[in-house]
């Protein structure tokens, strides 16, 4: 790896981290005139298994590969020009951009790569086939492990790394709450939840304490990536380093309390949660996880299944307690990766998952009742618009929520022809004009700040239902009724740009007949066009275009 000039740090956490290291400082000092690293999970829910690896790292690039790279693929330029006039089969291109790519070993849908390869600047990017991902990032959701048919919440969730991770192992099934405080960020959290074509996946925009009385006990599961200090991304990110400061560590250590303390309240018991940062402070790790075990007797530290990997915490470093050994630090010194601390914490107690169910479903508790009146007074009732209109309009909710099917019924006529996996666990609803698929376990939303209340399947539009860009990120090929693909090179980078499609632009088939079309990248599902009058007009969504 080349080595470069060390970068100016704070003095003030120069002089910290020599005392918290002692003789392992130079060698972690030394990790700065490396150059990072670069890794991309690739996302199951469009690519299957075909990808993934056992968690080893005695892999070699393209070891794992079911199927051949592309033959001439070039090996030391990026893939904007790789793949230009040619006629693809189905993940030609992802098997080539894999196969030049170190596998990830505590991640297996996670490769390294060179920077040189650029995969952000790609189609198969937009098309959802992978997420951009700093390695080390990759073992929170490794330890929290989610698994499908779970209740999950990722409580600190943009721009949606750790979110779109465990869609990836929910595989559909299941309740996903992402939720993000700061509303800009919440958007682009809800733009990667749809281009990754996540079905199960729940988009808020509350403070954390917000949450509390919609989910009382509720989650199998819960990510808490919390705002930190960010020390562990000085190497990549300046204006952490800008930042910093011992006050800033303290502010910082002070939030993360509050924050346990909300997702404590919605852990089942028997659920899990893995605390995580991206910093090297004590006060933010260790010691708020000492801090936190002190406030809740309930919940106890256990080994993450990934904790092999890295290193152990130090209990030296907070009250002695060793059980803090159970946590995990991960050292860009000792690992290919940034800074990163996690620690896995289990909820005992009494009460069941049942018992939590009953009392969502119920007329609820008073807390609840002032929560709900609390968060109306300060943002409104912020899905009171269940107005709809056309043919669709509706007068009641129970009415409403039989023209949401009567929407959905059409919309698979119209686009879809294997609606199985589409429809599965989720009913069909409307939010304005647009027709979401909600999971059914879902609790009542009123009052919640909700950016994207599941898949959003369609919106209806004089009458008619015109299927919406996050279906198109769902659906695979063989599911939708009509399917052009049209490869990941320039014909993409046309489509993109919201450009209309010829026959000649299609790789190896035929105009479609009239109707929606599922246009494809390399086999991945990248957006809708509508045939008609022997071209395709394209329908990829105008703020996402491509200038």
């Amino acid at each position: 790896m080349e080595t470069r000039q060390r970068q100016a740090l704070p003095e003030a956490f120069t002089e910290k981290m020599k005392e918290l290291l002692r003789e392992e400082s130079e060698e972690f000092f030394e990790s700065y005139e490396q150059d990072r690293v670069f890794g991309l999970r690739v996302n199951p829910l469009k690519a299957g298994t075909l990808f993934c690896h056992e968690n080893s790292g005695n892999r070699q690039p393209g070891e794992l590969l079911e199927r051949e790279p592309f033959e001439d693929a070039p090996q030391e330029s990026g893939l904007e020009e790789e793949m230009s006039g040619e006629k693809l089969s189905e993940t030609t291109v992802l098997n080539s951009l894999i196969g030049r790519m170190t596998p990830v070993p505590w991640c297996r849908e996670g490769y390294y790569y060179a920077e040189e390869l650029r995969p952000g600047k790609h189609p198969l990017h937009e098309a959802g086939a992978y997420y951009i991902q700093e390695p080390s990032a990759m073992a929170v959701v490794e330890a929290l492990a989610p698994v499908p048919g779970e209740r999950i919440l990722d409580l600190c969730a943009a721009p949606g790394g750790k979110t779109t991770h465990a869609a990836g192992r929910m595989l559909g099934k299941g309740i996903l709450v992402s939720n993000e405080i700061h509303p800009a960020r919440a958007k682009i959290l809800s733009q990667n939840v749809e281009r990754m074509g996540i079905a199960n996946g729940i988009v808020t925009n509350m403070d954390p304490a917000g949450l509390i009385p919609y989910f009382p006990e509720f989650f199998d599961g819960i990510l808490v990536d919390a705002p930190c200090s960010g020390e562990g991304m000085f190497r990549k990110d300046e204006e952490a380093r800008m930042e910093w400061s011992p006050e800033h560590v303290a502010l910082c250590a002070a939030r993360q309390d509050g924050i346990l303390d909300c997702a404590a309240r919605m852990l089942k018991p028997g659920g899990r949660m893995v605390y995580s940062t991206c910093t090297f402070s004590p006060e933010e790790n260790e010691q708020t996880v000492s801090r936190f075990l002190s406030r809740h007797p309930e919940f106890s530290l256990r080994t993450p299944a990934i904790a092999g990997f890295f290193s152990e915490g130090r209990p030296d470093w907070a009250d002695k307690n060793p059980e803090l050994s159970k946590t995990v630090r991960i050292w860009p010194h000792k690992t290919g990766g940034e800074g990163h601390f996690l620690a896995l914490l289990v909820k005992g107690g009494g009460g069941s998952f049942g018992e939590g169910r009953k009392e969502q479903n119920g007329s609820g508790t008073r807390e609840k009742e002032e929560g709900w009146n609390r968060d109306r007074q300060k943002t409104g009732r912020q899905t009171k618009d269940w107005q709809v209109k056309g043919r669709f309009q509706r007068k009641s909710r129970q009415k409403n929520s039989q023209t949401a099917a009567e929407a959905a019924d059409i919309l698979c006529s119209d686009v879809i022809r294997l609606p199985e996996r589409l429809m599965e666990g989720r009913k069909p609803v409307f939010f304005g004009e647009n027709l979401y698929l909600v999971p059914e376990e879902m609790p009542e939303m009123d009052g919640l700040r909700v950016l994207r209340p599941g898949l959003h399947a369609g919106t209806v539009k004089k009458g008619r239902v015109e299927p919406a860009h996050g279906l198109a990120m769902f659906l695979k090929a063989e599911e939708a009724a009509q399917a052009a693909e049209i490869g990941a090179g320039e014909t993409a980078w046309k489509y993109l740009r919201g450009e209309v499609l010829t026959e000649q632009d299609l790789c190896g088939s035929s105009m479609p007949q009239k109707g929606w079309v599922l246009v494809t990248v390399d086999g991945f599902g990248a957006g809708f066009a509508k045939a008609s009058g022997g071209v395709l007009k394209n329908h990829y969504p105008k703020g996402l275009r491509r200038s």
